[in-house]
């Protein structure tokens, strides 16, 4: 799968800069997934955040996961890729099952709770609910774009 190519014959004035995050679409073995309510702006999403340099995207996503949550994870597998073109962000999300730990917030987050698809419909924005049931198919992964609020439509 290519997500970026350069064409050297092209001028360009500046090098994209893009930032990388993981999140967990962590799947309990009865449906409902794991969500966060967010400490800084207070939307719903998937526990995750952004990749240290050092780390690896599995054990990103599982870092994250347990410091929002207090959830242990099984990284199962790359569920989508999503970018958001306003801020540059690249997102990679993987779907993981739960071993241990037990709900907790966290200095990022102000809930943590176990929802349904129609929940997370009803509680998150688009760009964030379509990452959690992109997760619960079996077509990923999936390779997305949003501008932050909508997801673009590929032509």
């Amino acid at each position: 799968m290519l997500l970026y190519m350069s064409n050297s014959a092209q001028k360009t004035t500046s090098t994209p800069l893009h930032s990388v995050s993981v999140a967990g679409a962590v799947v309990r073995e009865d449906g409902r997934l794991l969500a966060i309510r967010r400490a800084d702006n207070g939307t719903w999403e998937l526990p995750g955040g952004v990749l240290e340099l050092t780390e690896s995207p599995e054990a990103g996503v599982t870092r994250e996961v347990w410091e929002e949550t207090g959830i242990r994870v099984e990284v199962e597998e790359l569920t989508g890729v999503y970018k958001n073109t306003t801020r540059g962000i690249v997102a990679l999300v993987f779907r993981c099952k739960p071993t241990g730990g037990e709900e907790q917030t966290s200095a990022e987050s102000t809930a943590v709770e176990w929802l349904t698809p129609e929940e997370i419909t009803a509680r998150m924005t688009e760009v964030y609910a379509i990452r959690l049931l992109d997760a619960l198919d079996a077509k990923g992964p999936h390779v997305r774009s949003h501008d932050g609020r909508h997801l673009i439509t590929q032509q």
